[in-house]
């Protein structure tokens, strides 16, 4: 590795080399006929019943702006250690295409597109990889997020993920997905003020050790925040912590609206002991929040358990979809000028010609064609979202995408929507989309078998 210091890179640069050299082909071999490729996701990780589609918003705004600079064709020459004219097919290439895509919040099933691109070719060839990283690691998070919403029934939930994430930028993503799916707050300050969602935060273990005791520290943190406060409870020994905090509390005449939080230990156990003592102390209006390595599987065994726990904070295993921090997503080419296309590989088989998702009640899908007729009773899930580069229509709301997804999850069967063991449902695929892939396969073979 060469070079004392980090270099500025653009998005557009922001990508895998294949993309670079397969888009600088096709522009020499005059290949700018439209293409349309296919973003889906072949499998549901082990344990989801369901996926949030996500990340669409982002993607539009990155198509929008997209433009292959100097700069970027200087970056592209660089590394592939060529001459700079050699790269200069690229220089000034835009998106204008076309895009259609399944709203941020509906929730999507295995196979089922989550957007399709059409555009000439090295296009729709050169924005891949930036479309793959954004869709796919933002369904991830609020697939995550979505299941706490779930196991909460109702409670409160907040994201304390930031300094957990990948990286602050997935950080600004968790806490938008969060919000998205219904979360209540984030701790980000910055993803608070974007997307205009609650702060929310208490204090760190830091911050008691700082004092003499837990009581000044408490104390003082009251005299600087006056208004309701949170106070953490289990630095050193939690039943004390407890009693303290409803100590200062009574004095300082504090209680509605404020709250103790448990980070650590068995929060179960806590949170009874915890209730019963605020509860003898007349502070019966105090909440418990708990916070500490919880995702949707802590949190469902903890309300299952019935533990008085008003609100839950998670961070680490959701901002990180830690039990599946990745989908098994493809991004590959249906249709080249007019042709419908497919790829034979092993276990990665895939249909040709664009798609439509047609979505029944229950969220009882059929994958079909793009330009075949609806079945009777069915909505369209793939809207299209951009024409001619730029969006048909203004920006989404977090608002309206959590309309989106709160609709769609009472309409989920029950035994999707369970924490453990869900069983997923399986869009069904319509005749003419089966009929096509046949045919297809059967030119492919014709023209690739034995002796061809």
């Amino acid at each position: 590795m060469s070079g004392a210091h980090f270099r500025q890179t653009s998005e557009v640069t922001s990508t895998d080399l294949y993309e670079v050299t397969m888009a600088l082909s096709y522009l020499r071999e005059g290949m700018q006929a439209p293409a349309t490729f296919s973003l889906f996701v072949r499998g549901l990780p082990p344990g989801r019943g369901f996926l949030v589609a996500a990340g669409l918003e982002p993607a539009l705004d990155y198509l929008a702006r997209f433009r292959v600079s100097r700069s970027d064709v200087e970056t592209f020459a660089e590394t592939l250690r060529r001459p700079v004219q050699d790269l200069e097919p690229l220089h000034g290439l835009t998106f204008d295409g076309q895009v259609r895509a399944v709203p941020e919040g509906r929730l999507v099933f295995a196979g089922e597109p989550l957007l399709e691109v059409t555009a000439p070719l090295p296009q729709a060839q050169l924005v891949e990889t930036y479309l793959l990283s954004l869709v796919c690691h933002q369904t991830a998070v609020a697939s995550k997020a979505a299941r706490c919403v779930l196991a909460a029934a109702g409670r409160p939930l907040v994201d304390f993920s930031l300094r957990r994430n990948h990286g602050p930028q997935a950080g600004m993503q968790a806490a938008r997905l969060c919000a998205l799916v219904g979360f209540a707050g984030t701790s980000n300050v910055a993803a608070a003020h974007v997307y205009d969602v609650p702060a929310v935060g208490t204090m760190a273990h830091s911050y008691i050790e700082a004092f003499a005791s837990e009581e000044q520290a408490f104390r003082a943190f009251a005299r600087t925040h006056p208004g309701p406060v949170t106070f953490l409870v289990d630095t050193y020994d939690t039943d004390h912590g407890v009693a303290t905090a409803a100590r200062v509390l009574k004095d300082l005449g504090l209680g509605p609206g404020c709250a103790i939080r448990l980070d650590s230990g068995d929060l179960g156990a806590l949170a009874r002991r915890a209730r019963t003592a605020l509860d003898a102390a007349g502070l019966a209006d105090v909440q418990i929040i708990a916070s500490g390595g919880l995702d949707e599987y802590g949190v469902d065994q903890l309300v299952q358990d019935g533990a008085p726990i008003d609100a839950y904070a998670v961070g680490t295993k959701v901002g990180t979809a830690a039990d599946a921090p990745y989908l098994d997503a493809a991004y590959k080419l249906v249709e080249y000028d007019g042709r419908p296309v497919m790829k034979l590989s092993s276990a990665k088989v895939t249909a040709p010609g664009p798609k439509q998702v047609f979505r029944g009640p229950g969220l009882r899908d059929v994958i079909g064609l793009a330009n075949e007729e609806p079945p009777e009773g069915t909505e369209l899930l793939l809207r299209p979202v951009m024409r001619g580069g730029l969006r048909t229509e203004a920006a989404g709301t977090l608002g309206a995408a959590r309309a989106r997804f709160e609709a769609d999850l009472a309409a989920l069967p029950r035994e999707a929507r369970r924490i453990r063991r869900p069983i997923t449902p399986v869009p069904s695929v319509s005749t003419r989309l089966t009929t096509l892939t046949k045919v297809v396969h059967h030119r492919i073979a014709d023209r690739t078998g034995p002796g061809q």
